[in-house]
């Protein structure tokens, strides 16, 4: 008999494009030899453009799907993304205290087109009751100042960030520098920040001149929490997941007419 891979769910919302949200997650999970599975919290209608249209499930039906997949099959890592309102981050933050497993709260401001993902009014839910949930919390520059106003310009900023972010609780801060304009520094390099407030680790990659990089924050998030669910230490997962999503954005395609997906099969063509 095969033996079972390790278990991870992905509470996020749908892209009906393919490249983000619950099918990049799920897409991710299989590349990373783990067995995913998802609880829908909304719906978009997205393509390479933009976000036409985005409906967000009743909370009956999110808590629904988790108990489902919680109370059966169990789950090894939680991997959270696209929440959409105050009600549901709260719902969610309460789901998550029932299971022992590893959080890695990404959380999702805006799509990679500027569309809003979270309501304004979350705000305050994923500060309060989400980030305290998180094992990891996964934010880019542009979701750092959403949730604490920092803004970060260079990497000291980003160990101010990390600070800012791990005041609400989260036991380790993963700051995404891909927005940072790193055009001065030697090779162009990709860089994030990973803490927990007394270790420091530092990820650097080539930045590939490529502008296909749609889902690259659900990709690593849920490349860390495919990690964590297979035993790896925090770090660990962490460096894992910046060589898969480094070769993803590398192999990223053109797709429609706007910003294709990163390749989730890169390794395997």
């Amino acid at each position: 008999m095969t033996s079972r891979p390790p278990l991870v769910l992905t509470v996020a919302g749908s892209d009906s494009g393919g490249g983000a949200g619950i099918q990049a997650d799920l897409k991710t999970m299989l590349a990373l030899g783990v067995h995913g599975m998802s609880v829908i919290t909304a719906v978009t209608a997205q393509n390479s453009r933009g976000v036409q249209g985005a409906w967000e499930l009743p909370e009956e039906a999110v808590r629904a799907q988790f108990r489902a997949v919680a109370d059966d099959i169990g789950v090894q890592a939680v991997k959270t993304g696209m929440l959409a309102s105050a009600a549901l981050v709260e719902t969610v933050a309460g789901l998550l205290a029932s299971v022992a497993a590893p959080v890695v709260v990404d959380p999702v401001g805006v799509s990679k087109h500027g569309d809003p993902l979270l309501a304004a009014s979350a705000l305050g839910s994923v500060r309060t009751a989400l980030l305290p949930a998180a094992t990891v919390a996964t934010p880019n520059l542009d979701e750092v100042t959403q949730l604490t106003g920092v803004v970060v310009e260079d990497e000291d900023g980003m160990r101010r960030a990390a600070d800012a972010v791990l005041a609400y609780g989260p036991r380790w801060a993963l700051i995404k520098g891909g927005h940072l304009d790193t055009r001065g520094a030697p090779g162009g390099e990709a860089v994030d920040f990973l803490t927990d407030g007394t270790e420091e680790h530092w990820f650097r990659a080539p930045r590939h001149d490529n502008r296909h990089t749609h889902g690259t924050g659900c990709t690593l998030a849920s490349a860390v929490a495919s990690g964590l669910a297979k035993g790896l230490a925090v770090p660990a997962a962490v460096a894992e997941a910046k060589a898969y999503v480094t070769g993803a954005i590398a192999r990223g395609f053109a797709l429609g007419g706007g910003i294709g997906p990163v390749d989730h099969a890169w390794r395997w063509r």
